[in-house]
This record gives C-alpha cells, structure tokens and sequence, in this order.
C-alpha cells in the first residue's frame, strides 16, 4: 500500500484521493500540516527535498508533484488505459488538459487568491489577476465545446485534476456561471467521478481554514 503525505484541503491531494478511488487503490494516508511545519521535519525533506505535499512513496519509490503522482498511479495501478489512454494522441489530449490545469486554470487560482491568503503580509486583491481567472475559465468553456469530459468522450485523469481545481473556485465563492460549457462538465463530473464528497469535504475544511478573511464569513 503506498504511503500518501497529504492534507485534504490541498487541491493538488484531493485529485490524487479522487483517482486513487476510481482506481480501487488504497492509500496509507498520512497528514502533513503545513501551518504546524510538518513539512519541514528532517525526516519529511529526507523523502522529498522540496518538502511539498502531496508526496507519494511506493515501494520505496518517492514522488511529489500531483500531476505527475496522477500519471503514475493511472499506468502502474490502472486496470485498463482508459484513465490515461495509451494511444498518442489521446494521451496528449488528456496531458494538454492537465498542464492546462496546471499553468492556466490552477495559476490563475494562485496568482489571484494566494497573495490574499498565504503571504506574511496578506496583499489587497489585484483585478489585472482576477482577469486572469477570466481568461482561464474563458479558455476551458472553449476546449469543452461540444464535449461533456475534459479531454474527449470519456472520463480521464484531467478530469480529475480540474475537477479538484473548480471545486476550490466554487468553495472560494468565484462565479463561473457565465460558462455554460464549463457548468454544464462541471455537474456531470461531480456525478461521475469516484471520491466527490470527500473532495468537497475537503474544499469546506479549506473555507473553514484560511477563507473567512477575505469571504466574510
């Protein structure tokens, strides 16, 4: 059973939890407070020198970075190559989806949001940032026209990672109810995807934690 340091209000752990369960894969989950410095013990940055969660060992074998803890658990715990197919250029449908996620959408959560939040010095809300957001759901409303998943015609692992993604935009109150084509993904994924309830368990802990401040409330 691999080892899973996380925290369930991390976004980047939630997508990891999801398709984990998609998978029938259990996790010996172990959490790393962030605001306790867990992360930063010896014995954490032993296993992984950048000290981030979420952070996955396996048989010995250390990984951080969601995306790519994703790609892995879909190849060596997959039944089937229908989470991360291995047709070329399928896979590189479902791998554009997840940088998508990974430099658009979720960048322009942290460019936004994060300065509010998690600096020492929390910063007023910048618009040109909030514009970015925009432009971010702007661009997923396009990709998804004519499609009811993220990458094509069926359930993959960008599914799952831009799904851990909107869950934290809608628990942080941002409206993308102008995108119909986003909205209209974003009801079936929350249906279909294996591990919801816990992820929006974990975007409530993630409110209760660091969003009354800037949510009033």
């Amino acid at each position: 059973m691999p080892d899973f340091y996380y925290m369930l209000y991390s976004a980047p752990c939630r997508s990891i939890l999801m398709t984990a369960k998609a998978l029938g894969l259990e996790l010996n989950k172990i959490k790393v407070d962030l605001d306790a410095g867990d992360h930063l013990k010896p014995e954490f940055v032993k296993i992984n020198p950048q000290h981030t969660i979420p952070t996955l060992v396996d048989d010995g074998f250390a990984l951080w970075e969601s995306r790519a803890i994703l790609i892995y658990l879909a190849e060596k715990y997959g039944k089937d190559d229908s989470l991360y197919p291995k047709d070329p250029q399928q896979k590189a449908l479902v791998n554009h989806r997840i940088f998508f996620d990974l430099g658009t959408l979720y960048q322009s959560y942290v460019y936004y949001y994060y300065p509010q939040l998690f600096e020492e010095e929390k910063k007023p809300a910048d618009p040109e940032n909030y514009k970015k957001i925009a432009s971010a759901f702007e661009q997923f409303n396009t990709l998804l026209e004519g499609h009811l998943y993220a990458a094509g015609e069926k359930l993959t692992l960008a599914d799952f990672a831009l799904l851990s993604t909107v869950s934290t935009f809608e628990v942080s109150a941002y409206d993308f109810s102008k995108y119909p084509n986003v909205v209209r993904w974003y009801e079936n994924a929350k249906k279909v995807i294996p591990g919801w309830e816990e992820n929006w368990e974990g975007c409530l802990y993630y409110k209760k934690l660091y969003l009354g401040g800037i949510l009033g409330n």
